[in-house]
């Protein structure tokens, strides 16, 4: 993806699903999250060992499946073995997702390809966080 792609993603995204969302501060989901949502974004933090609990002004979710209304972006901190099964459930799940979001690291060339045909776009191995000052968002 070119930067004027990341823009557009950003710019357009409003609410973000980001699956595996640690509640503990000092992990780079937490900190990610907190950031998207200091931003403007409205963030729902998926991880089904906290769900129920209250985070960022959303309930957890298990699962992308309990969203059950619309998502623009899926922002993945999972490994990337783990990715496509995610990748796979949001567009099961969730009708109108715009992008999938992998964040640093994470990497699956066949959930991408899967993700797109789809008419879905991609992002591999970068962060929102990282992304947003760089392009002077």
């Amino acid at each position: 993806m070119t930067d004027d792609d990341i823009r557009r993603v950003l710019t357009e995204t409003r609410t973000i699903a980001l699956v595996g969302w640690s509640p503990k501060p000092d992990r780079p989901s937490h900190r990610v999250a907190a950031f998207l949502k200091a931003r403007g974004y409205r963030v729902i933090p998926v991880n089904p060992g906290q769900a129920g609990q209250s985070a960022l002004g959303e309930v957890v979710r298990a699962s992308l499946a309990e969203i059950g209304e619309p998502v623009d972006m899926v922002d993945i901190f999972r490994r990337s073995e783990e990715a496509g099964g995610v990748v796979d459930e949001a567009l099961a799940v969730l009708s109108g997702v715009k992008t999938i979001w992998m964040q640093l690291g994470v990497l699956d060339e066949a959930a991408a390809t899967r993700a797109r045909a789809a008419g879905v776009a991609v992002v591999m191995d970068r962060c929102p966080a990282i992304e947003i000052p760089r392009l002077g968002m």
